[in-house]
């Protein structure tokens, strides 16, 4: 059975960090691509950061860059995305994802609330 659970999420002041784990089973995320998503109140879901499957390489949305980190162990079937100088529009409901190389969606989880807030 394919599980995608993401944790991590919670309410933290203009300036703070979180790390975010999304833990996975049912299937092997070393061959997948696998990212981070977001999406605001009445927003559209955007891509925040993706880690491919081979060399570690990784992509980020500009309004993230060096702030966030993703990265994966392949070991425990999890990926985390390390977030620094939250900002409040950082505010959004962080949903993981697991694609193939190719592009195909394959699986998503059901998201963590990260609230970024004085």
């Amino acid at each position: 059975q394919v599980q995608v659970v993401e944790s991590g999420g919670g309410l933290v002041q203009p300036g703070g960090s979180l790390t975010l784990s999304c833990v996975t089973s049912g299937f092997h995320i070393s061959n997948k691509v696998m990212s981070w998503y977001r999406q605001a109140p009445g927003k559209e879901r955007d891509l925040v950061a993706t880690i491919f499957t081979t060399g570690g390489r990784t992509n980020y949305a500009d309004s993230v860059k060096g702030r966030f980190t993703i990265s994966r162990d392949n070991a425990k079937s999890t990926v985390y995305l390390r977030m620094n100088n939250l900002m409040p529009e950082d505010t959004a409901v962080y949903y993981c994802n697991a694609q193939m190389p190719w592009g195909q969606s394959l699986y998503w989880g059901q998201g963590t609330q990260v609230t970024v807030s004085s």
